[in-house]
């Protein structure tokens, strides 16, 4: 098997990998990514823009309390503080490295929109809509002209190597076969899980790849039960993933509409209306679409005047869904949309396993508790990205470790691996979708086992061991399995609704379940436990 040595390897070409990558410079690093390109991730597809307090007369502290109500009682209050904190130099930071934030024209001042749960407009924004390919592409432009990082494309990270409770290595599968990348320091930044749900806005490649990892490699995962769905996907026959009509519409005037087209639905609901906190807007969209039959945007509001100059992204795709945004309200429905949960880290990034560390969506820091705040995904991202980037020089390589055993990645044909995933997804959206409860938890977990097994026995029987199509099918299954039964565990576990975790079993949020769980896996199987809140937080919450 293929070996080589790197010092720092940082999985992901999202936002928070490649600001990592890129703070790192000149230290050599390994950036690896299964997608063809290093532009990949959902962090590309983001569209409504990066929050922070750099409006007149905002401020961090303000952000950070609208970060901390939109979170429900579980934000860690450390974890934001930093975060908003670091707002304004981290838009600071992407506009030196190039992202061309849109600005008014007469004072060249951040144009800063308002989305759902802020409580003044803080949301820059790049090229209308398109923020996340704004600024991903930027990133990636400055990656390749850096030297000191390698770009390892369309390469599959199959599993994280230890020896005596430290990071060893990396196990990998590239057009040319197995590979190990021996190495002491890790970071994950591969992103989240929507791709579990048959309903998500995230791209196929968000298949919990890092939390797999972490999960087999002993470390501590927290939060798991909390996936946000963001409320308004658009309502398109065959697309896949479902396109994302920006909350920006919203803040700009646009309005959700009852089944008639007519009533607005979030009237006399919610003091914030249609810019309530996401979980509350996208419950009440599943509650009318479940007793009526629709729910409607009508973007007309938000696109008069010059409005459809900031919104090209929302006008394109709905016109590519053969709908007219100018003359009719727009079909629209609840999807899978950010993981608030993670690979539980410190303020630094560093996992619960030495020598692993895990940043943005892929990491579970405490900022976002029970619910995100909008706009506050690539933030983190940067942020996050920088700061655990230091931490890794900070804390240096340590010892050289041996490489344990790799075992063989396993593969199943495309079209074997198709309706298994499916049937899985099918299942999550079921089950473990926005309304939960025990018996749907149960027949998720029976379902998952048994899904589980049945991909052992098609990677037992596959024969296209060599190809690097049907390894990645295989990989991605097992990840997708792998952290399903975690989330529906832990959904299980938390006899509240709390944020986007609702039990129509346990409507209420019960104070005993202000405390966040974890969860870590090993040879006897899977251990679940609780962290206590500060007495800032429980009385945020109280």
């Amino acid at each position: 098997m293929r070996q080589f040595d790197a010092d720092i390897v940082i999985v992901g070409s999202g936002l928070a990998g490649l600001s990592a990558a890129l703070s790192l410079a000149p230290r050599r690093v390994v950036l690896v990514t299964k997608t063809a390109g290093i532009e990949g991730g959902s962090s590309l597809h983001a569209q409504g823009g990066i929050a922070a307090a750099i409006g007149t007369g905002d401020r961090p502290s303000d952000h950070a309390r609208d970060t901390m109500a939109a979170g429900d009682g579980l934000c860690d209050p450390v974890a934001v503080a930093r975060l908003t904190d670091g707002g304004p130099q981290a838009i600071a930071v992407l506009r030196d490295l190039g992202v061309p934030f849109d600005v008014d024209p007469a004072t060249g001042d951040l144009l800063l929109g308002r989305e759902g749960a802020h409580s003044c407009a803080r949301v820059a924004h790049a090229d209308g809509d398109r923020t996340g390919r704004a600024v991903v592409t930027a990133l990636a432009a400055r990656v390749r002209a850096t030297p000191s990082i390698t770009v390892m494309a369309e390469t599959i990270a199959t599993d994280l190597l230890v020896d005596g409770g430290h990071v060893a290595g990396l196990a990998v599968q590239d057009a040319e076969g197995a590979m190990v990348i021996r190495c002491r320091r890790v970071m994950l930044a591969t992103g989240g899980l929507g791709g579990l749900w048959a309903h998500t806005t995230n791209p196929p490649e968000a298949t919990g790849d890092g939390l797999a990892l972490a999960a087999r490699a002993g470390a501590t995962l927290v939060d798991l039960e909390f996936m946000q769905f963001h409320p308004t996907a658009l309502l398109a026959d065959g697309q896949e993933p479902l396109p994302l009509l920006t909350e920006a519409l919203r803040g700009a005037g646009a309005r959700l509409l009852a089944a008639d087209a007519k009533t607005p639905l979030l009237a006399g609901k919610h003091p914030q209306g249609d810019l309530a906190p996401r979980d509350v807007v996208a419950r009440a969209i599943d509650a009318e679409i479940r007793a009526n039959g629709r729910v409607y945007l009508d973007l007309r509001p938000a696109l008069a005047g010059d409005g459809a100059a900031h919104f090209p992204q929302a006008i394109e795709t709905c016109r590519a869904a053969g709908l007219d945004p100018f003359a009719d309200p727009v079909p629209v429905t609840p999807a899978a949309h950010y993981h608030m949960g993670g690979v539980m880290v410190d303020g630094e990034g560093r996992s619960t396993l030495p020598g692993l560390y895990a940043c943005g969506e892929v990491s579970g820091t405490g900022v976002h508790g029970a619910n995100r705040l909008a706009s506050n995904s690539l933030l983190e991202a940067c942020v996050a990205g920088r700061r655990t980037a230091l931490a890794m020089l900070v804390d240096g390589a340590g010892v050289a470790r041996t490489l344990p055993p790799v075992a063989e990645a396993p593969s199943i044909a495309p079209a074997v691996a198709t309706p298994l995933r499916a049937r899985l997804r099918r299942q999550m959206m079921a089950d473990v979708g926005m309304l939960r409860d025990e018996a749907g938890l149960r027949r998720a977990l029976e379902g998952l086992d048994g899904l589980a097994r049945e991909i052992d026995a098609a990677a037992r029987a596959s024969t296209d061991g060599g190809d690097l199509t049907a390894i990645r099918a295989a990989v991605e299954l097992r990840n997708l399995v792998t952290v399903g039964r975690l989330v529906a565990l832990l959904a299980l576990s938390r006899t509240e609704s709390r944020g986007a975790h609702a039990r129509i079993d346990h409507p209420a949020a019960d104070p005993l379940w202000l405390r966040r769980q974890t969860v870590t896996l090993d040879a006897t199987g899977a251990h679940l436990d609780t962290i206590g809140l500060s007495a800032v937080s429980r009385l945020a919450a109280e």
